[in-house]
């Protein structure tokens, strides 16, 4: 029997960068999920210059580089802090990551709370690593299914609420003040419960205190579609990464000199602002592909596939040339939900999605478990598939569907 994945209970920043299949993985939090194209243009050449030049895109929109050496990582480092991509220390990197709805905008809701929590989080207790804070206040939340451990939300009646991952309910808050305030006074009672040794929110069994009592109900939901579909956006143009990975060439391309600032968001795209709207770029026609997704029926929209090996040394296949196979059989994309999702997992972790998917693919002893309806750690209904197995599975599947 194959030894399981080892979930290693924290996640590769950039002080703390993590060993993998091809090297050290270094991550880069965007502040407010947001770079100007210079910083951009900076990761891309610090991702050729000390990586091997590839950029992904992470569930928690994050962006990471891949490959770095050991001997490279201390003069990677003076550079990004240089050139404002990381905290001038590893205290900055400890405090919660804060994930923004990327539709916020100057002043409203979403932006004050991580103006204001930027100031207030290091007064806030030592959390664990996977910890962090989803901050999506517009009219409906759009990150439900983006892990966070508290969540700034708008009710069903337009108030703003502070839910703890989790839990259907959420506390009411008059103001993003209270929102900011209840969130600090949740974190201290959070490790007072217990929650150093649960790890995550939605994990601690102990009842919310009196003082944070759910009782109201979120706004309605959009549910797993993204709110950013490639192609023409009112703020400029929505540019998608293939599998959450493109090369710093093929990002470096499509970075003109009309853009202002770059986006990043839980869903693999990058919205790319200040783009002029007559600019050629704007419409599918004229699109290079550059190694990016212009077309908003591109099947790979609705694919979720980690790398694989041998980019990770706890996975057992090579995920992304399988992926591209299964997107080249699939034609135009059936849309983005859940249910017409394909998911391809180097290991039973899932680290490219962690809920169901209509199909999922997951490596096991290098070869392929399927899945249906489930998580990639699910039981599968089928074990020991080659690729030519599953391509044979999508091939009758989508026949049989017609």
């Amino acid at each position: 029997m194959s030894a399981s994945p080892r979930v290693r209970g924290w996640c590769p920043g950039a002080w703390r960068p993590m060993a993998t299949g091809d090297g050290l993985l270094v991550r880069v939090r965007p502040p407010l999920g947001r770079l100007t194209r210079a910083r951009m243009l900076s990761l891309c050449e610090a991702a050729e210059t000390w990586g091997s030049g590839l950029i992904e895109l992470t569930r928690r929109a994050n962006l990471q580089l891949r490959g770095v050496s050991e001997a490279g990582w201390p003069e990677l480092m003076a550079f990004l802090v240089e050139h404002g991509l990381a905290a001038p220390d590893a205290e900055g990197e400890r405090r919660p990551a804060l994930l923004l709805a990327p539709d916020w905008r100057e002043g409203d809701a979403t932006h004050e709370a991580a103006r204001l929590l930027e100031r207030r989080l290091a007064d806030w207790p030592a959390l664990p690593d996977k910890w962090g804070l989803a901050l999506d206040a517009g009219p409906a939340p759009v990150l439900r299914d983006v892990p966070a451990d508290l969540r700034l939300e708008r009710s069903r009646e337009g108030g703003l609420l502070v839910r703890a991952d989790g839990r259907e309910l959420g506390t009411p808050v008059a103001d993003v003040e209270a929102a900011v305030a209840l969130m600090t006074r949740l974190a201290h009672w959070f490790v007072d419960a217990g929650g150093l040794a649960a790890g995550r929110m939605r994990r601690l069994a102990a009842p919310l205190p009196a003082w944070a009592a759910a009782t109201a109900a979120r706004a309605e939901s959009s549910g797993d579609t993204p709110i950013l579909t490639p192609g023409p956006h009112p703020a400029g143009r929505v540019v998608g990464l293939p599998f959450g990975r493109a090369t710093a060439s093929a990002l470096r391309a499509v970075l003109h000199d009309d853009i202002t600032d770059i986006r990043v968001t839980p869903w693999r795209r990058l919205l790319l602002e200040g783009e002029h709207a007559n600019s050629t770029l704007n419409t599918q026609e004229s699109a290079p592909d550059a190694g990016l997704i212009h077309d908003p029926r591109d099947p790979r929209l609705a694919m979720d596939a980690c790398p694989g090996a041998p980019f990770c040394a706890q996975a057992s296949v090579a995920t992304q040339g399988l992926a591209q196979a299964l997107a080249e059989r699939r034609g135009e994309g059936p849309g983005e939900s859940a249910a017409g999702r394909l998911h391809v997992s180097g290991c039973a972790k899932g680290c490219a999605r962690s809920g169901p998917a209509e199909v999922c693919l997951t490596g096991r002893d290098g070869r392929y478990d399927l899945i249906l309806g489930g998580r990639a750690d699910d039981t599968p209904v089928a074990t020991g598939l080659g690729e030519s197995d599953a391509i044979e599975y999508w091939e009758t599947r989508d026949a049989l569907r017609l």
